[in-house]
């Protein structure tokens, strides 16, 4: 059984894969795919608030130790976070204990390499095939060959340190009032600290992590209070955070939503005019919406197009040198700062603009008219191949030719749930959620079948 998805291994707690006994297995063995001759062998750990994270973190640490290799204890911090000091600490790994914008119910890991990116393909197919070997626990070390562990208690306020680093120095967000969804996650000390270090009124919200409360109706799934709360503090902005900060969604000082689509072609502009858009061209996947390509191509911009995960994204900002990409979801990469999806960075460069601009975050977006576009989530027992079944493939023939040209259909299957994903987007709203309902029946009714 396939352990990892497009962002590391996720699931229920206490089912499997995300049982201690299993997860106590998955640290023995990245640690001995890890383990190097000559080195350190030092691995940072982190995680969000999950009430499950002390269990998660001990049976991972523990399998770890037991192989040999050391850990470092960062506690809660962005997943950004992990990989920044990974690389600033030069050690060989980083493993978040997260599971994004899932309920408090689930729980997941990710791997970060020595130079902060995911971890490639091959490295993860060892790891699974050696949690499956009954011989993973032969010849462990002992005695003084056993790994060890401690704590490192300034992580965050590095990062915090590193995320400020990213606009020029002596620039201040004085005069802006911003509100902050910290999704009661990860980033319920650090993003408001660095607003705040840097001048700007902040007003927070769900900024009191109890273990079960992250994601539960709030941060960047869940906007509607962020919303509201802006308007009721007629702030210059809205930000909001998901369990892990690794994204972020904004809201103008209007309380309408600004997505991912928004940020990077705010972003784009800005670092073509500036003449540090590297290659001309920004990378996001194949959800990212129309009408955010064709404002990039009226720039002479060109857009890349990846599968859905930024890492993906990440994967193809490293191979062609790109300093610029993300997804609608809110996961921003700005490669000369970090090398994943960087929620506080991102909330940081956008504040900059605006107040570098003097411009409202309303007017900014102004010139990105997006297409509409429905996502319809279709829970499936098993996910199978869409194309292997006769019936979808002639539901969305039929709704593209509806569409004549003017839209686009996407039909796949989740990389972290037991979902097929359903995209529609066109120009008119009413008919891309026809079109989308009726292949979310078909889908629904042929993925069900033996």
């Amino acid at each position: 059984m396939r352990l990892f998805g497009t962002d590391g291994i996720r699931g229920r707690v206490n089912k499997y894969p995300m049982t201690p006994e299993n997860v106590l297995k998955i640290g023995m063995a990245a640690a001995k795919v890890l383990k190097k001759e000559h080195s350190r062998n030092m691995v940072l750990i982190g995680k969000d608030t999950r009430l499950s994270g002390y269990m998660i973190e001990s049976a991972l640490t523990s399998g770890i130790c037991s192989m040999g290799m050391n850990v470092i204890l960062v506690g809660p911090i962005p997943t950004p976070g992990v990989a920044f000091l990974t690389r600033a600490l030069r050690l060989d790994a980083g493993i978040v204990i997260s599971a994004s914008h899932n309920p408090y119910e689930d729980n997941g890991i990710k791997f970060f390499s020595s130079d902060g990116y995911k971890l490639p393909d091959e490295l993860e197919r060892r790891i699974e095939e050696l949690v499956i070997d009954d011989g993973l626990g032969a010849k462990r070390p002992s005695g003084s060959d056993i790994g060890k562990a401690h704590r490192l208690d300034d992580a965050t306020g590095r990062y915090i340190e590193y995320v400020k680093a990213s606009i020029p120095r002596g620039m201040t967000l004085e005069g802006l009032k911003v509100v902050v969804d910290c999704a009661n996650g990860a980033a319920y000390k650090t993003t408001p600290w660095v607003l705040r270090e840097l001048g700007a009124e902040v007003v927070v919200i769900n900024d009191k992590p109890n273990g079960v409360n992250i994601n539960d109706g709030c941060g960047a799934l869940h906007c509607e209070t962020l919303q509201k709360t802006v308007r009721e503090h007629m702030a210059h902005a809205g930000i909001a955070h998901d369990g892990d900060a690794d994204r972020t969604i904004f809201c103008d000082e209007k309380g309408n939503i600004v997505d991912g689509d928004q940020i990077l072609g705010i972003c784009a502009l800005e670092f073509k005019d500036e003449g540090r858009l590297r290659g001309n061209t920004v990378v996001s996947t194949v959800m990212s919406n129309l009408g955010f390509e064709h404002y990039l191509l009226k720039h002479g911009i060109k857009l890349l197009r990846t599968k859905v995960g930024d890492r993906f994204v990440a994967e193809k900002m490293r191979a062609g040198g790109y300093n610029l990409g993300g997804e609608q979801s809110g996961h921003i990469i700005f490669s000369d700062y970090n090398t994943t999806g960087d929620g506080p960075i991102t909330a940081l460069q956008v504040l900059y603009l605006l107040k570098k601009k003097g411009k409202s975050l309303a007017k900014l977006a102004s010139g990105i008219k997006l297409y509409p576009q429905v996502l319809m989530n279709v829970e499936v027992e098993k996910k199978r191949d869409i194309k292997s079944i006769p019936e979808i493939e002639a539901a969305i023939k039929k709704a593209e030719e509806r569409l004549a040209g003017k839209g686009r259909i996407l039909v796949r299957p989740s990389g972290t749930e037991s979902k097929i994903r359903v995209m529609v987007e066109g120009e008119d709203p009413h008919l891309i959620e026809k079109l989308a309902k009726n292949i979310s029946k078909v889908v629904k009714e042929k993925m069900s079948e033996s």
